[in-house]
Parts: C-alpha cells; structure tokens; sequence
C-alpha cells in the first residue's frame, strides 16, 4: 500500500486550519494547533505563500488563505454550475436525437468529459465522465479552439497527431478549420478521431459571454450522417442545446 507524503498532509492540514478559522493565525499559533516545529511550519507556509495559496499580512505577519485557492474554487464552482444548468438540456438532446450528448469544459490542453447521458436505448454503454478528448480532431474540441483563446493557444502548441487519415493536422489547415467553426456556429468531427464515428458541438457561454464549455452529440456515422454530411436537424438540435444552457448561465440570446 503506497504511503501519504507527509508534507503534503501537513500542508493541507494547514489550508485547512485556515479555513476554518475567523482571523488571520501567526507563525506560533499554526505550529502549535498542528503539533510542528516553528522552522516546519514556516518552511511549508513560505511554499503555500509562493504558490498563492497562502497570504501574509504586512503589518503582523500572520497568515490567511491567498487567492489562488479562490480561483481555483472558482472554477470547480464554474463547471458544478455548468453541469447543472446543462442537466436538463442535455437530457432532452438524447432524447430528441435518439443518440449520446456529451458536456466538454478545456482542461489540461484537452477537453474534459464533465457530463454524459447515454443514447436512450437498451445497447450496453460505459460512462465518460472525466475521459479526456484530444482539441484537434473532436467537435467538442474544435468548438474550445475556435472559441477559447487558451483552447486555441493549447491546440496550436500541441501535438496534433492523426487519429484517422481523416484528421486535420497541418497548423494552417487547422486554423481554416477554427474560421470555419466560428463562422457557422459549430463543429464536426466526421470519422476524425474515431472510425466510424461522428460527432457535432456547439458553444456555451457564460453571462459575461465568455466561453465556458461545449455540447455535442455523438454517434454512429450512418446515424448522423447522409453522404457525408451531418444531418442539419441534428445540427440545429446541437446549437438550440447551447444556446439554451447559455441563457440559463445569463448570457441572454446570441
């Protein structure tokens, strides 16, 4: 059985200490509720104090919690809200388009699985909650990179390989194919990724209209597809999808 990493547990215990209490706590007062040494204590404050997670005051040298852990609580916030808003919406776009509904958030130069509802039939289905998607070749992905200036930076610096002979990889090729997404609103993935596999997504954005995340469906490419073309009533489903869980999350009509 592997073994907890004693500073980590020490600094979390910290974070913690901090947290729960109502005012800011000196160097002393930290050692000795979690039972160390001045000089540990210090020595694990001053790396939470350069990794912004912890704050010390000027004047009395005591600490607080710092802002990067605001920022990180604000981002699992961001995704819990986005999740939530999209619960319904995505439930009715399996069921109206008969096929799965994925929910993407950027994540790690990749797209982050938050949210999926199966294909509502009987066939056997693994759940991809916290599946990871490659930006390049996936709708979902595409829609992150043609939207999100941290999304497109991440696509451009990464190595887009090929999943298929299908997938764009050349960076000018890619970049045409981001103009492209933008100017009618979606994007696809016809057997980019996956053989025999097609996908469509949409953007959601958030009330100050900043992207936020990506819906698409998924599915067989006969399904999906008619001469290799997505179905426009499938498109259209996508985009009226985003755009509503858009407008839960305040960013009015677009």
């Amino acid at each position: 059985m592997a073994r907890n990493i004693q500073s980590l547990e020490r600094a979390a215990a910290m974070l913690r200490l901090l947290a729960g209490g109502e005012r800011r706590l000196g160097l002393s007062d930290i050692a000795s509720s979690l039972g160390l040494a001045k000089g540990t204590a210090h020595g694990i404050l001053r790396t939470l104090q350069q990794e912004g997670f912890v704050e010390q005051d000027d004047a009395s040298g005591r600490y607080q919690l710092g802002a990067e852990l605001l920022r990180l609580g604000t981002t699992y916030l961001d995704v819990h809200e986005l999740r939530a808003r999209a619960l319904v919406w995505t439930d009715d776009l399996a069921r109206s388009s008969g096929e799965s509904v994925y929910l993407g958030v950027l994540h790690q130069q990749g797209v982050l699985i938050v949210h999926h509802v199966f294909r509502p039939d009987d066939s056997r289905q693994v759940l991809e909650i916290g599946a990871m998607q490659p930006l390049h070749s996936t709708a979902l992905g595409k829609v992150l990179s043609a939207y999100d200036p941290v999304a497109h930076s991440e696509a451009l610096e990464a190595d887009r390989k090929p999943f298929t002979d299908r997938t764009v990889c050349d960076m000018d090729d890619f970049e045409h194919l981001l103009d492209v997404t933008r100017a009618r609103g979606y994007a696809a993935d016809v057997e980019e990724t996956w053989e025999g596999v097609a996908s469509v997504a949409a953007p959601i954005h958030d009330r100050r209209r900043m992207p936020v995340g990506a819906v698409g469906v998924t599915g067989a490419v006969e399904r999906l597809c008619r001469d290799g073309e997505l179905h426009p009533e499938l498109i259209a489903a996508v985009r009226d999808c985003a755009r509503a869980v858009s407008r839960d999350l305040g960013a009015g009509r677009f």
